[in-house]
C-alpha cells in the first residue's frame, strides 16, 4: 500500500484541472495527506477508525497550516510576498512605472516586443544571487513594458520563471550552491565537493536547454502551445489613488535598485562576508522591506501624497496579493505534510536497483522531476535524492558531476511547472499572472525541455560510461 503516498499530490493536480481552484485543491491535498498519516500503522492504534480520522484529519489540516509559521524561513517568505504588493503599489501609483516605461521606450531600449522580452531575459540572468530576487526584479521591471506592447502577463511569467531558476542552479553563487555543497561535503570523493558542484554546469542539460529556448523565444517572439494563445488583458487594480501620468522613473528605479543592492548586502551580512552562506529568506525580506520604506519616503517627501494616503495605497497593494500568498501558505503546508508522509522517498525508491548504467542518470533526472513536481520543492528534492545518488556514484564509479547535475535539473523542473511550488507562486506574483494560467502555459515548455534532457543524458551515458 506504499503507492497511496502519491495520492495527495494527485488529488491536488486532479482538483486543479477539474475545478480550476488552486486553494480548494491544496486544502484537499493537505487533508488527504493528514488523513493517510492518521491511518498509518504508527498512529492507527491510537485512533478509533476511519470515521474519526476524517474529523481529526480536518483538525490536523488546520494544525499543519499553522505549523508553517513555526519555521522562520517560511514566515519570511510569506511576509515578503505580501510586502511586495505594497512596493508594487507605491511604484505604480507614484508614476514610477509609467515614467520608466516612457524612458526606456523613448531612448530606444525597448522599441519592439523582441527588445522587451530580451531585456527581461537578460535582467533575470544578471540577478543570479537568489531565484526569488531574480524573478521579482525582472517581473517588476518588465510589467509596464509588457503592458505597453500588449504582451500577455503569462508570457512574462514564463520568461522570468524560466530564466531565474536555471541561471541560479548553474552559477550557484547563492543559497542553492551553499545548500548543495553542505549536502555533498559529508561524502568522500577524489575531487572536492566544490569541484564536483562546479563540474555540474556543462551537464545540467535541463537548465541549459531551458535558457536556450527562453532566449530563442525572446529573440524570435515565437510562442507555442497555450502560451501562444494567451492574450493581453488590462490589469485591474483595487480602488486607490490615481497613478501619476507624468511620473518620474526614479520612483521605480531607486526602490528597485535598493532591493537588488540590499539583497546582495544582506546576503553578505547574514553570511559573515560569504555571499554563498547568506540567508536567502532573511535577505529578500530585509531588502524588500527596505525598498518599500525608500519608496514610501520618496513619495511622502515629494509632497504629493499624505501619510494616510500612502498607508491606504500600501494596504491596497498588499491585499491584491493575498490570494497568491494564501496559495503559497498552503503549498508550504502541503510540502511539510508530504515530507512526513514520505511521498518523495517513495518516489525515489522507484528508480530500482538493476537499471543499466546508461539509464541511471536519465532515471535520476525523471525521479527528481517527479519528486519536485509532486512535492513542490527543489530543496526537498535535493535532500532526498543526493543521499541516494551518492552511493550509486561511489559503488558504480559513475561521474559524480554528471549524476549530481541530473539531481539538480530534476529539482528545478518542479519549480517551473508544479502548481504547488513556491517558486511558481512567486513568479505569478512578480508577473501579475494568474497562477493556473502560468502553470498551464509553462507546462508544455517544461515537458518538452524535460524530454530533450532525457535524450541528452542517454547520449552522455553512452559516451562517458
Amino acid at each position: 500500500m506504499e503507492w497511496i503516498k502519491v495520492l495527495p499530490p494527485l488529488v491536488a493536480i486532479f482538483m486543479v484541472v477539474w475545478k480550476k481552484d488552486v486553494i480548494l485543491a491544496l486544502l484537499l491535498a493537505i487533508f488527504a495527506s493528514e488523513f493517510l498519516l492518521l491511518l498509518s500503522p504508527e498512529t492507527a492504534a491510537d485512533q478509533s477508525g476511519a470515521i474519526s480520522a476524517v474529523f481529526l484529519g480536518m483538525l490536523q489540516t488546520l494544525e499543519r497550516i499553522v505549523e508553517v509559521f513555526t519555521d522562520a524561513g517560511n514566515t519570511r517568505i510569506l511576509v515578503f510576498s505580501a510586502i511586495i504588493g505594497s512596493l508594487l503599489a507605491y511604484m505604480r501609483v507614484s508614476g514610477g512605472v509609467h515614467g520608466l516605461v516612457n524612458n526606456i521606450v523613448n531612448k530606444g531600449y525597448a522599441k519592439s516586443p523582441r527588445q522587451v522580452t530580451l531585456l527581461t531575459s537578460f535582467t533575470g540572468v544578471v540577478v543570479f544571487v537568489e531565484s526569488n530576487l531574480s524573478v521579482l526584479t525582472a517581473g517588476i521591471l518588465s510589467r509596464g513594458l509588457f503592458d505597453k506592447f500588449k504582451l500577455s502577463r503569462a508570457k512574462l511569467a514564463y520568461i522570468i520563471d524560466s530564466t531565474s531558476a536555471p541561471i541560479c542552479i548553474l552559477i550557484l553563487l547563492n543559497a542553492w550552491g551553499a545548500y548543495v555543497l553542505a549536502l555533498m561535503n559529508s561524502y568522500e570523493f577524489e575531487q572536492t565537493a566544490a569541484e564536483i558542484v562546479w563540474g555540474t554546469i556543462p551537464f545540467n542539460f535541463y537548465a541549459l536547454v531551458t535558457l536556450v529556448i527562453v532566449f530563442y523565444t525572446a529573440f524570435t517572439n515565437k510562442y507555442f502551445g497555450p502560451l501562444a494563445r494567451s492574450e493581453f488583458k488590462p490589469v485591474e487594480h483595487l480602488d486607490e489613488a490615481p497613478e501619476e501620468e507624468h511620473g518620474q522613473a526614479r520612483y521605480m528605479l531607486i526602490p528597485l535598485a535598493t532591493m537588488v543592492l540590499g539583497m546582495v548586502g544582506f546576503m553578505l551580512w547574514t553570511g559573515d562576508g560569504d555571499i554563498a552562506k547568506g540567508s536567502g529568506s532573511k535577505s529578500v525580506l530585509y531588502a524588500t522591506s527596505l525598498a518599500c520604506l525608500v519608496a514610501y519616503l520618496m513619495m511622502i517627501t515629494g509632497k504629493k501624497f499624505t501619510h494616510k494616503q500612502l498607508v491606504k495605497i500600501g494596504f491596497d497593494g498588499l491585499s491584491e496579493l493575498l490570494p497568491l500568498v494564501s496559495i503559497l501558505l498552503l503549498s508550504l503546508a502541503l510540502g511539510a505534510s508530504l515530507k512526513v508522509l514520505g511521498t518523495g522517498i517513495y518516489i525515489s525508491q522507484l528508480v530500482g536497483d538493476y537499471l543499466p548504467l546508461i539509464l541511471i542518470t536519465p532515471m535520476i533526472f525523471v525521479v527528481g522531476a517527479l519528486i519536485s513536481f509532486s512535492t513542490g520543492t527543489s530543496w526537498g528534492t535535493f535532500a532526498i535524492l543526493i543521499p541516494i545518488a551518492v552511493p550509486i556514484i561511489q559503488s558504480l564509479g559513475m561521474p559524480p558531476s554528471l549524476v549530481l547535475a541530473a539531481v539538480l535539473g530534476g529539482g528545478v523542473f518542479g519549480d517551473h511547472c508544479s502548481p504547488i511550488s513556491d517558486t511558481t507562486a512567486v513568479s505569478s506574483i512578480a508577473s501579475g499572472c494568474d497562477l493556473l494560467e502560468h502553470v498551464r502555459t509553462q507546462l508544455p515548455y517544461a515537458l518538452f525541455v524535460g524530454a530533450i534532457t532525457i535524450v541528452m543524458y542517454l547520449i552522455a551515458g553512452m559516451v562517458m560510461l
